[in-house]
């Protein structure tokens, strides 16, 4: 069974199975992809979250709106396990709804940049930002990582 997923976002609503667009320890070759992607994707790629900037967390990066570019991968789930998959993200994520204090990231829809000559454009998609009270933190005291790409074993401030 599919799972069609309801949410508001710019633009009005959306009822979807939308990519997931992930930055940290989802990439591929870093831990969390093989635990949690590994046979519940039909496709990744290259692709860039623009209007977003990117910090160093405690062994995980977290995204915040800004003026930079977040580099990721964009993932489309197999056939058939999209809920499941949905349901493994925010659980590890620590995302329990729309605007939860208890919210480590949030689930918004973003456009997200496909790179690439001839097939580049632009598509909607599931991205974790981190929750309202992480941004404040990151904001004041955050290191920021300036490309915006997370790197595994990245010395802080570096």
């Amino acid at each position: 069974m599919t799972a069609a997923v309801t949410t508001s976002a710019p633009g009005g609503p959306v009822t979807a199975e939308l990519p997931f667009f992930v930055y940290g320890t989802l990439l591929p070759g870093e831990p969390n992809h093989d635990l949690f992607l590994r046979g519940r994707t039909a496709g990744e790629r290259p692709a860039v979250l623009p209007r977003a900037l990117l910090y160093d967390g405690p062994g995980y990066p977290y995204a915040i709106e800004g003026h930079g570019r977040v580099h990721g991968t964009l993932l489309v789930a197999a056939p058939g396990v999209y809920g499941e998959l949905l349901g493994l993200l925010d659980h590890l994520e620590e995302f329990l709804g729309p605007g939860h204090p208890r919210n480590l990231y949030e689930r918004v829809v973003r456009e997200v940049e496909l790179p690439g000559p001839g097939d580049g454009g632009v598509v909607r998609a599931w991205v974790y930002l981190a929750a309202t009270a992480v941004t404040r933190s990151l904001r004041t005291g955050g290191v920021l990582i300036p490309e915006g790409r997370w790197i595994t074993g990245r010395a802080p401030g570096d």
